[in-house]
């Protein structure tokens, strides 16, 4: 009996297929006297290809309804969540509800207009698009491919610079709870962040070894149970301080002017930009279109994967919505116009300070893995770029099979190695000269809003359905991409307010806590 490996077909790295000599080699010997025994080991090998392979040659993907939704909340559900409260404070009770579910609605709209695009042409049939710039290559071309990955990658990039900042807090947040709880509070436990920035930075580079996105499935589920956990913890000691306070603080239009603030007293100006800066939070905390395109891509079908992808996609805004919506007022109501830039640190670091501690310990393991959902994307963009370019160089193509022990084979390529170690040292560098959590969500949310949430899943519906100018479904979808344009206009302004403010109190490398 043969040996299962010369069975098996072809491999194929990066869209090419690696010719099996060995099989060759056995139909080319092994020759059987008659022709009907040769038509079915050529029918039988098809089989086993068309088993191994979706229909572009890639290796079958594996991803479900489940896995997807993991994906998805892993992505929406992030740090973002604790700065709802105080985008909230804001805006106040009735603009900051509002605005919130609003905010929801355009994300699963545009978001099933754009998981339509993952097959040009036919949404069953076409051919895929692996990335969120393949897509927009594939239907729009031109110059917008160009503009679109510049944006989207300079977003992912920020997200985890923003991503190592919200670990570093909560890390600090830790180390402080547990130094005030032994000293008594007799001592004001000042620290900086750098070293919680580096160690985050080291376990990163770990990480990011991981080769492809339909890789980090696990990993994705495991941080998805962290934003529910911290998610509960915010929420359950909100409540409780409510019910200490007796009563809901806050009011219908958010902080007013003249309040005392840690950076001083909200005048006017600083109240419209406060308002603006408040909208990039709640976008930023909705943003995962600029991976959609990517986690469908781990999609297996029949059905079809946008339809896979529309119910996840429901199924996770609808429930992070919810989180946000209770996090979000129930914070604000416990803290009125105190509401924290981050949710957990306005409750304190002395009582209850373990519960605080494993809300702030989930939120570093879903932040490890909100960075790989994130970044594979990124990663993927680069490393297929420079196989290209450097095709013919083993330092950039070649892999290593290397044997872990229970685990299985590994395949490295130095490459990737030394370029994703680099990218996230880079990151942590950014991270510790800019720790302004609040600011750097507000401009983050407000840069990659409009143009990868709403203006690109929009136009290349479009382009896709044939939909002509002028009709009514244009002037709507139009009409909805020109009022977010004007939003994200507007949070991006607020937010880099926000951000020259902080300069002028801001030294390099010295940030204190």
């Amino acid at each position: 009996m043969l040996p299962r490996s010369r069975t098996l077909p072809a491999r194929i790295y990066h869209g090419e297929v690696e010719e099996r000599h060995d099989v060759r080699h056995y139909f080319q010997v092994d020759v059987q006297p008659k022709h009907q025994k040769e038509t079915e080991a050529i029918i039988n090998l098809q089989t086993n290809y068309s088993k191994c392979f979706d229909d572009d040659g890639h290796l079958r993907r594996t991803g479900t309804f489940w896995t997807t939704t993991s994906h998805i909340i892993t992505a929406v559900i992030g740090s973002g969540v604790l700065s709802l409260a105080w985008a909230i404070g804001q805006l106040g009770w009735v603009a900051g509800p509002t605005v919130m579910i609003l905010f929801a609605f355009v994300v699963l709209y545009t978001s099933n207009l754009l998981s339509q695009c993952y097959r040009t042409g036919d949404p069953v049939n076409g051919p895929r698009n692996y990335t969120y710039m393949e897509a927009v290559k594939g239907i729009l071309g031109g110059k917008k491919v160009k503009v679109c990955g510049l944006i989207q990658y300079l977003n992912l990039f920020g997200v985890a610079i923003g991503y190592t900042i919200a670990a570093s807090v909560s890390m600090l947040a830790i180390k402080r709870s547990n130094c005030f709880h032994r000293n008594h509070r007799r001592d004001p436990c000042h620290m900086s962040s750098n070293g919680y920035m580096i160690a985050f930075g080291v376990t990163e580079i770990l990480f990011s070894q991981i080769p492809g996105f339909d890789q980090v499935w696990w990993l994705s589920i495991v941080a998805a149970i962290m934003s529910f956990t911290y998610s509960t913890v915010g929420l359950v000691l909100g409540i409780a301080k409510v019910a200490g306070n007796k009563s809901f603080k806050g009011s219908l239009t958010g902080i007013s002017i003249g309040t005392v603030t840690h950076i001083g007293t909200v005048t006017s100006t600083q109240k419209i930009w406060r308002s603006l800066q408040a909208l990039g939070a709640i976008a930023f905390a909705y943003s995962f279109s600029i991976i959609l395109i990517e986690i469908q891509d781990t999609i297996k079908s029949p059905p079809a994967e946008h339809k896979t992808m529309k119910k996840a996609s429901m199924l996770s805004i609808g429930v992070t919505t919810i989180f946000y919506l209770l996090c979000g007022c129930i914070g604000y109501a416990a803290f009125g116009n105190d509401a924290p830039g981050n949710l957990l640190t306005g409750f304190g670091f002395f009582d209850p300070y373990w519960l605080l501690d494993i809300a702030n310990a989930a939120i570093v393991i879903h932040l490890v893995g909100a960075y790989q959902v994130y970044c594979q994307p990124l990663f993927a963009f680069v490393e297929k770029w420079s196989a290209k370019k450097w095709s013919k160089s083993n330092f950039v193509t070649a892999e290593h099979d290397i044997p872990i022990p229970f685990v299985g084979v590994y395949q490295l390529n130095f490459f990737r190695v030394i370029w994703r170690t680099i990218f996230v040292i880079l990151t942590t560098i950014i991270a510790m000269l800019l720790p302004f959590f609040n600011d750097v969500v507000g401009l983050l949310g407000a840069l990659g809003f409009w143009p990868l949430t709403v203006y690109f899943p929009i136009e290349m519906y479009i382009k896709q359905k044939k939909i002509g100018r002028w009709t009514n479904q244009w002037i709507g979808l139009e009409m909805l991409s020109a009022a977010c344009l004007f939003v994200s206009i507007a949070a991006a302004v607020g937010s880099i307010a926000g951000v020259v403010l902080d300069l002028k109190t801001y030294k390099p490398f010295k940030t204190i806590y």
